[in-house]
């Protein structure tokens, strides 16, 4: 497993594509916040609650100084689907060998029906302008993560 984020660390840098193809790196939002979640499959009934969530949410978090950025395994073409199936408002980003996230620690050893696998940890990471993690969050549950997110940012 790879090591998680703690408060204070400096964010590590990375250049992915969106939905669309344009690249996207950490370093473009340098001076704001930034909501940085991994989610492990578009579509699915978890991931699609939790977009959805931070998609109904994103006018408070920007209004409040927050960018939200999501970030999977699939490749440009399924987000691309599952961005526009749920009307989605923020950048969904590829990174399809999980380097991100084997980098941000939301890459490790799983446990589903007995079985153990590596696969993607769904976590949140918030950096600040300065590129430092301001909170760490992993292992979060798909159903009322952005409600329990701006209660732990002190957004409510």
């Amino acid at each position: 497993m790879s090591d998680r984020l703690s408060t204070g660390d400096a964010a590590p840098e990375f250049t992915l594509n969106d939905s669309t193809g344009q690249a996207v790196s950490l370093a473009d939002f340098r001076g704001s916040n930034v909501v940085v979640y991994f989610y492990p499959a578009a579509s699915t009934p978890g991931c699609t609650t939790e977009a959805c969530d931070f998609r109904d949410n994103l006018n408070s978090l920007k209004s409040a100084g927050y960018t939200v950025l999501g970030i999977s395994p699939d490749p440009e073409k399924k987000i691309a689907k599952f961005v526009e199936e749920q009307s989605l408002n923020f950048p969904l980003l590829s990174d399809e060998d999980h380097s991100v996230a084997e980098t941000w620690g939301a890459w490790g050893e799983k446990k589903n029906y007995g079985k153990v696998y590596e696969g993607l940890i769904r976590s949140t990471v918030v950096v600040d302008g300065d590129g430092k993690v301001a909170l760490a969050q992993y292992n979060v549950k798909a159903k009322g993560h952005v409600e329990k997110l701006r209660r732990d940012l002190k957004l409510d």
